[in-house]
């Protein structure tokens, strides 16, 4: 396929984007900056400058482009969000930036839409003990801050799953880890012994980026029209858990406990490591998607992160 890859130069993006030239597919790649276009073509792409945001700037820009497919994966953000405001700029791209690239998929001739989505779509809150599936409320407003969030997370999806004159598809990616500038500030803070855990914890469902861009390729290729995938890998965490692998990873010793309430003046990060547990399956994108992570979990995907750096 022609595949238009928006955010190709961001954290999945620049994983994703190699993983769909080995798989044969002939990628344009659309970036803001001149070292993220650079990026694109090291990886064997066409690359376009183009903002979301600016719908005129970016139909000007894909003009003389024809695509098969698109695929969102901008966002605005370089490191775990602490407050909610570091996230206002991510929920403008999933919001307007999405309705602005449905509109280029029509100008290009595009047939597929992949957008990506986010396991805490289904909300920031204790889920209790059972696997949470695709057929779970997503989006649902809960009257507090987090509302913001929600519902573009919600309006991301309404309407790629909605649409018409596309094959629309969400997937719902757990918390990102791997060769990106995140996940190594947080193993050069456990190596210092910076990176406490919260006690209580909440419960997460991570996910490598290699394995959330398999599952992209997967999607694309195979995945059902008006679809949503939970992408996480096989086992769901305690966050002080994932920090003590993190800190495993690079031969620390375990990072020391901090009540849980000492997150509350940041408030997006307190919600994330201790507030919400969350035990999301990917049973569906295992069956439908013929995926499997190749990390089953965050341990066995973290040792390797940290290998590959040292």
């Amino acid at each position: 396929m022609d595949v238009v890859v928006a955010g190709a130069s961001g954290a999945l993006g620049t994983v994703l984007v190699p993983q769909l030239v080995a798989a044969g597919h002939a990628v344009t790649g659309l970036s803001r900056s001149p070292s993220g276009l650079a990026r694109i073509r090291a990886a064997g792409a066409r690359a376009v400058r183009a903002d979301l945001l600016d719908e005129p700037g970016l139909l000007r820009a894909l003009a003389d482009v024809r695509a098969d497919a698109v695929v969102h994966q901008a966002t605005a953000l370089e490191r775990t969000p602490t407050r909610h405001r570091h996230l206002h700029a991510t929920n403008a791209l999933r919001d307007r930036g999405t309705a602005h690239l449905l509109r280029c998929a029509a100008q290009i001739g595009a047939r597929r839409f992949v957008t990506q989505s986010f396991f805490l779509g289904y909300g920031y809150r204790d889920h209790g003990s059972a696997p949470v599936t695709e057929d779970r409320p997503f989006g649902e407003l809960t009257g507090d801050a987090f509302d913001v969030h929600l519902r573009s997370m919600r309006a991301n999806e309404d309407q790629v799953l909605g649409a018409t004159g596309v094959e629309g598809i969400a997937l719902r990616y757990g918390l990102f880890y791997g060769s990106d500038r995140s996940t190594a500030a947080l193993l050069d803070l456990a190596r210092r012994r910076r990176l406490p855990a919260p006690a209580p914890a909440g419960v997460t469902s991570p996910v490598h980026l290699e394995d959330a861009a398999a599952a992209t390729v997967a999607a694309l290729e195979r995945g059902r029209p008006g679809q949503a995938y939970n992408v996480v890998d096989d086992h769901p965490v305690g966050f002080d858990e994932f920090v003590d692998a993190l800190a495993a990873a690079v031969g620390a010793p375990p990072p020391r406990r901090v009540p849980a309430w000492v997150l509350r003046p940041l408030p997006y990060l307190h919600a994330l490591m201790a507030r919400t547990r969350i035990r999301v399956s990917n049973a569906k994108a295992r069956e439908e998607l013929d995926w499997a992570p190749r990390h089953p979990s965050c341990h066995e995907g973290l040792a390797e992160v940290a290998a590959a750096r040292a």
